[in-house]
């Protein structure tokens, strides 16, 4: 059976928790760059990013987990050729190449001022 995740501040509009874990396999909602302690949402592509990945820690880690537990990180941008942002966020994340999760980003239209946003999937300390 699964357990949600809710983490204050980030509320979406329907019923979905920010996460769920099932035993020790955990799968995000959605995570944006939107700070959870104020709602502000960055203008910049380097400031949501920078914010999505604090995000992603706090997401990984109520669902009793860490980062270096993410197996993938799928992200969607408004435009892939902003990478830079996403990527120098990244290695600040994951500075050792050999213990980095997957990665796939993809292209998509993003709503609400939205330049980025992701999912991840992690493995739990049992």
């Amino acid at each position: 059976m699964a357990h949600s995740i809710h983490i204050e501040g980030m509320q979406h509009s329907t019923p979905i928790p920010a996460a769920a874990r099932v035993g020790n396999f955990i799968a995000s909602g959605l995570i944006s760059g939107r700070s959870f302690e104020t709602g502000e949402l960055p203008s910049t592509i380097e400031g949501q990013c920078q914010q999505m990945f604090g995000n992603i820690k706090t997401v990984v880690e109520a669902a009793g987990g860490n980062v270096r537990s993410i197996l993938r990180i799928t992200v969607w941008m408004n435009d892939r050729s902003r990478r830079a942002a996403l990527n120098e966020a990244w290695q600040v994340m994951f500075p050792d190449p050999d213990a980095r999760p997957a990665r796939l980003t993809l292209n998509r239209e993003l709503d609400q001022g939205k330049l980025v946003e992701c999912e991840i999937i992690a493995v739990a300390e049992a």
